[in-house]
């Protein structure tokens, strides 16, 4: 008999655990995936409606290689309709590897005695912020390992220095922050630093095998780091990352996990996750892994469009983990965010030359598979006519979580986004670009703009792209 839950199975109450394994599993082992239920799950997306477990379900179990694509086409006709061609731009930035956790898949698990343990000072921390603005970053996303010293007043210290940091027409508009959970008050410390989004990823939603993998420390907790986000909300911050490890269990559990975790978020606060993060197991130092979850290229391809349709207003991550070709495929079917000239040894971005450098894995947490300078990043993104973005106008003027969600959802990031990434990505070919890389942005921008004519005073992004050439600098709508 087919399992057809009414409704879930755990009620959705902030600070209580949301995922009930039984439930998602019946699901994956009971969901016929026939193409004419598949085509009827991409139509429900397509109408910009939210899928449920079920109809996710559906499209994790499709196999028929012709039913896989047209989630992808699905996928990409529905990115397309909402972001555009739009490409939000940032680059990590660590600040510190201690860690107490001992996390069988990470570099920086505590058992591993060759790992090079080191917090960056502040001058170092000036140094990294100044050299990533001297490549056009504006948006960073800081990462700690979880340790003592990495306090709620440690970070919040660390995210006013980065944003005092400013080099010629060099500044950092948005930091992010990618860290331990916290208590609500730690959170509100961190929110009072003026951060964005706060990233907390579960790693494996599967109790079972979250067991297996985390051995020690705070994080072994379970339940704590399900619902840390929860508190994140109370305490006033409504911009929160989710993200799963995929390679630590099977990747159709982890995607429902996913969107279940979407679910209880929307349930709770009226506001699901601003971005969603799906990382896949890379080679780290003294790595421990199970092979019959290492997601093939084939695989994850699927996930991602999947994702897209199952949640298409969340901003989807999507990092140098992935190698160039794989980074370049995905990019059509539902990412929106990508990061450029990532190195992530600390103290690294403010090397003079790291062009030869072989990675070192008891400096760095994995392996990263993308080492391209944000330069060559965006030439392919304009060769491919995407429209590469710093914009960060929102979160000046409060258009975050539930209001985000309000603009979002009329066709708000095509509009009024695409926009301010034009202003954006005119401020980096004026202080950064190299001449043949302008001569391909200026051209992007002409057609993106009579693209935007009927969504859009385009004399008037035309005038302030003016005042760009002249000197002004963050303009935006």
């Amino acid at each position: 008999m087919k399992f057809t839950p009414e409704k879930y199975t755990i009620e959705d109450i902030s600070g209580e655990p949301f995922i009930d394994v039984q439930e998602i599993e019946n699901l994956i082992s009971n969901t016929i995936s026939t193409p004419e239920k598949v085509r009827e799950v991409i139509a429900k997306s397509l109408s910009k409606q939210r899928l449920n477990l079920q109809d996710t379900a559906v499209l994790v179990n499709a196999k028929d290689p012709e039913l896989i694509e047209e989630i992808k086409q699905g996928a990409k006709t529905l990115k397309e309709t909402i972001y555009g061609n739009r490409i939000v731009l940032f680059a990590p930035l660590y600040i510190g590897n201690k860690c107490i956790n001992n996390c069988e898949y990470c570099g920086f698990k505590s058992s591993n005695k060759d790992a090079l343990r080191k917090t960056l000072s502040d001058a170092e921390i000036v140094k990294e912020v100044e050299a990533l603005e001297d490549n056009g970053q504006k948006r960073l996303i800081l990462v700690y390992g979880e340790h003592p010293h990495y306090s709620p007043d440690y970070i919040a210290h660390t995210v006013k220095l980065v944003y005092g940091v400013k080099k010629g027409h060099g500044e950092i508009r948005r930091v992010n922050i990618n860290a331990a959970p916290m208590d609500v008050e730690g959170f509100k410390t961190v929110k009072e630093a003026g951060i964005g989004t706060y990233q907390i990823f579960q790693e494996t939603y599967h109790p079972e095998a979250y067991a297996k993998y985390h051995l020690g420390g705070v994080k072994k907790d379970y339940a704590n780091r399900l619902v840390s986000l929860d508190r994140a909300m109370e305490a006033g911050i409504d911009d929160v990352g989710i993200g799963a490890l995929f390679g630590l269990h099977d990747w159709r559990f982890e995607v429902l996990s996913l969107v279940r975790h979407t679910n209880h978020l929307e349930a709770c606060f009226n506001v699901g996750p601003h971005t969603i993060s799906f990382p896949r197991l890379q080679d780290a130092s003294m790595i421990n892994r199970d092979a019959r979850y290492l997601v093939s290229d084939e695989d994850f391809t699927q996930l991602v469009a999947i994702l897209r349709l199952a949640v298409p207003y969340t901003g989807m991550i999507l990092t140098a983990r992935e190698n160039e070709k794989i980074r370049k495929e995905v990019l059509h079917y539902g990412v929106s965010q990508i990061d450029g000239g990532t190195k992530i040894e600390l103290g690294n971005y403010a090397q003079e030359d790291t062009k030869n450098q072989v990675q070192d894995l008891n400096r760095e947490q994995f392996k990263i598979n993308d080492d391209r300078s944000l330069a060559q990043v965006i030439d392919e993104l304009l060769d491919d006519s995407y429209l590469p973005s710093f914009c960060t106008a929102c979160y000046r003027l409060g258009r975050t979580g539930e209001h985000f969600m309000e603009f979002s959802v009329p066709g708000f990031i095509k509009r009024y986004c695409s926009a301010n990434a034009i202003l954006t990505l005119a401020e980096y070919i004026e202080d950064y670009a190299q001449p043949s890389t302008a001569e391909k942005g200026w051209k992007v921008i002409d057609k993106q703009l009579e693209d935007l004519e009927a969504y859009q005073r385009v004399e008037e992004i035309k005038n302030r792209i003016e005042r760009i050439k002249a000197g002004e600098r963050d303009l935006y709508f």
